[in-house]
């Protein structure tokens, strides 16, 4: 009887396993079946990429979802992907880890390392995270408000008076202020070295990726190897003289962080990407609305005139920047029509059906959050600047510059920070024209106004 019995269980055992399997083949078949969203991929390999990246950002999506609607597929860098455009289907994608991974083209992932916090998740992803937050949460980045203040008069001191390309030399404003919060003091040691080889790597970031000598792509890679010898020896310096390290760099060669120079390498190479381009845009932009509606410009220069003169000292101090509300709307409403991050990229883990669609396994999915922000459905008359709408909160999933998720940037109230600081300085002690074309987007690979906004900066007497 008891054989009996185990062979039953053992039959009912093996019948659920056959009838499970059947039903996987079934809902695969079923997924199989489904369409592909609708769309045109392009030439082999290239895809569309030249037409991405070398035109209006707002005319290469706008024209994709006239013709195909918010959910469309193409060919970016190599790889097969799909565009979504409402902001359900981001929030889907965003916070659905099971189904989709963080992820870029290979090519990027190999620039920037690919044991970076922007390729992982699960527990690896956590820990990178905790220790990022560590030094970027607004408890720690108080104390850096006296250094990112002097990095900021240098630079407008040394802008004084000249014809400057805004992006320019924002970026290198804030390459200074993002080596400061992964090096502290030490970043001077090391900032020129550190900048020739981050700018060569910048150049090849959006070159097709031909390894051959002589192309963007190879000089990038070996500039990429080159910082990563830097940073081995920085490292070597610190573990020789044993002294402990309040910034980034010392939270990710803790003990308990257990990462290995390879991994704190990727981390801290993606970090200076991730901080510095990004906020030089965020500030060229601003410079260009300021410049163009000199009402919010008056305004915000008087918010900024009365921290002056309520201060009894010099310098700002932390407490100051929370009493900028006006420039902080200035700040988001720039995100939102500037759209820096016109789109990231997620990786379907598994093949996901959406909307009646078909998503492939493998493929790169990109929420595009700059259909969302220029939506009017999501907010009224969405090519006007006007901060004042961010007085009442905008609607769920129509506002996300920082991203979305457990992979939202993790240094947003450092940008946040080091803007407020200079654009204290910037229009208390300046006024600025702008030079040129003033009409016109460029990308690479961030929107940026056409020329990277030349001006021509003026003390104010």
């Amino acid at each position: 009887m008891e054989f009996f019995t185990t062979m039953l269980c053992l039959f009912a055992s093996l019948l659920s396993i056959l009838v499970l399997n059947s039903l996987i083949k079934i809902f695969s078949s079923k997924r199989r079946d489904l369409p592909l969203p609708p769309g045109t991929m392009g030439w082999p390999y290239i895809g569309e990429t030249f037409q991405l990246y070398s035109q209006d950002p707002n005319v290469f999506f706008a024209s994709k979802i006239k013709r195909f609607g918010s959910i469309f597929k193409s060919h970016i860098l190599g790889c097969p992907c799909v565009m979504i455009s409402s902001p359900e289907a981001a929030k889907f994608v965003l916070n659905k880890a099971q189904l989709f991974k963080p992820t870029f083209p290979a090519s990027k992932e190999r620039m920037l390392g690919k044991q970076a916090i922007f390729f992982h998740q699960g527990e690896y992803h956590a820990n990178l995270r905790r220790l990022v937050l560590r030094t970027f949460m607004p408890e720690a980045i108080r104390s850096f408000v006296p250094a990112i203040e002097s990095i900021a008069l240098d630079c407008l001191n040394s802008w004084e008076g000249q014809s400057i390309t805004t992006f320019l030399e924002m970026k290198n404003f804030t390459f200074n202020v993002a080596l400061l919060s992964i090096f502290g003091k030490d970043e001077i040691l090391y900032r020129e070295d550190l900048k020739r080889c981050y700018y060569i790597l910048e150049r090849g970031y959006n070159s097709m990726p031909i390894n051959l000598p002589g192309t963007l792509f190879h000089k990038a890679m070996k500039a990429r190897k080159e910082l990563s010898q830097i940073l081995a020896q920085i490292m070597s310096t610190r573990r020789q003289m044993k002294q402990d390290h309040n910034d980034l760099l010392g939270s990710f060669m803790s003990e308990k962080a257990g990462l290995t120079d390879e991994q704190i390498a990727d981390n801290v190479i993606g970090v200076i990407f991730a901080a510095r381009d990004t906020t030089a845009s965020v500030l060229t932009w601003i410079v260009k609305y300021l410049g163009e509606n000199p009402s919010v410009l008056q305004a915000v220069t008087e918010e900024q005139e009365s921290i002056l003169k309520s201060k009894a000292e010099e310098g700002l101090i932390w407490e100051d920047t929370k009493k900028m509300p006006l420039t902080s709307r200035v700040i988001q409403e720039t995100l939102r029509v500037a759209s820096i991050l016109s789109f990231t990229f997620r990786e379907a883990v598994q093949d996901v059906e959406y909307e009646g669609y078909l998503i492939p396994k493998g493929w790169k999915v990109l929420p595009l959050f700059r259909n969302i922000h220029h939506s009017p459905d999501n907010f009224k008359e969405p090519e006007k600047f006007d901060p004042s709408r961010f007085e009442v909160a905008p609607k769920p999933n129509t506002f996300m510059p920082f991203g979305n998720g457990t992979h939202a940037c993790p240094g947003n109230e450092l940008a946040k920070l080091e803007i407020l600081v200079l654009l204290h300085h910037l229009t208390t002690k300046y006024r600025w024209c702008m030079e040129g074309a003033q009409n016109g987007i460029q990308y690479g690979p961030f929107a940026l106004p056409l020329n990277g906004l030349p001006i021509r900066l003026y003390p104010k007497k």
